[in-house]
């Protein structure tokens, strides 16, 4: 009985594998969901006039009386870069936060609200996949968690085994839909928002590469669930063929 204690160890270590990058998969998924950091960048944006005794190079102060006329206001606009100032912004899907100038903290509004109109059907597409997403990989977690502990026959845990690999893969279609219809709203929304939000440079944030690093290991969880499904079904092959075999010598030299 030696032998078979070694491939049910396999199997053991193969189910933990695969539910840790579950597990793994379920933990990025739900904190880039609920960040607003999936794409960071820079606004450009007219210097404000210096109020009060406010100084620094984030205002601009005028010595005549008519600061504040048209023709000042002309002037700032047609002046170079350093009449501008870059302010920090980042978005996700919730919403997007952009630095206060001459301040501290951040001013937030809704990401919805910045989507243009043919495009929020898509938006709103994206979140419901995000949201099945992370449900079906809390039911696939639960499944593998379910089988390592199943203590019954072993035909009942392939069952589950072969359950937890469709439900897995599914939720990997899924988040990469997700991911792809995300990075194509913003695009469209960075071309034709608000004049007041589109940024003048901007990139991925960690959020994202966090949303793609999930999608990475719940595939790899599947792979490693139905690598186990394989092999283990591939093992019962193997131990039927060895009983037909010895069944044929017995039957055809019984013992006397």
């Amino acid at each position: 009985r030696m032998p078979d204690s070694v491939p049910a160890a396999d199997r053991w270590q193969r189910s933990s594998a695969a539910f840790c990058l579950s597990f793994l998969s379920l933990v990025f998924s739900i904190t880039a969901f609920s960040s607003s950091y999936w794409c960071e960048g820079t606004r450009k944006v007219a210097k404000p006039f210096c109020t009060g005794q406010s100084k620094g190079n984030h205002c601009i102060r005028f010595n005549s009386p008519d600061a504040n006329n048209s023709n000042a206001v002309q002037y700032i606009w047609e002046t170079g870069d350093d009449k501008f100032v870059e302010r920090k912004f980042h978005a996700g899907i919730w919403y997007s936060c952009e630095e206060i100038i001459n301040e501290e903290g951040e001013k937030c509004r809704s990401f919805i609200s910045l989507t243009p109109a043919a495009d929020r059907g898509v938006l709103w597409l994206s979140i419901v996949a995000e949201l099945l997403y992370i449900i079906l990989l809390l039911t696939g977690a639960i499944l593998m968690s379910v089988e390592m502990c199943y203590y019954s026959t072993v035909i009942d845990g392939l069952k589950i085994n072969a359950f937890s690999a469709v439900v897995t893969v599914l939720a990997g279609l899924l988040g990469m839909v997700a991911h792809m219809m995300y990075t194509t709203v913003f695009q469209m929304t960075v071309n034709l928002g608000p004049e007041d939000w589109r940024p003048h440079t901007w990139d991925y944030g960690w959020s994202y590469c966090l949303a793609w690093a999930s999608f990475a290991c719940c595939m790899a969880a599947a792979v490693t669930t139905l690598n186990k499904y394989t092999k283990t079904i591939l093992e019962f092959k193997h131990k039927r063929k060895m009983l037909e075999r010895n069944l044929k010598i017995k039957y055809k030299f019984p013992d006397h």
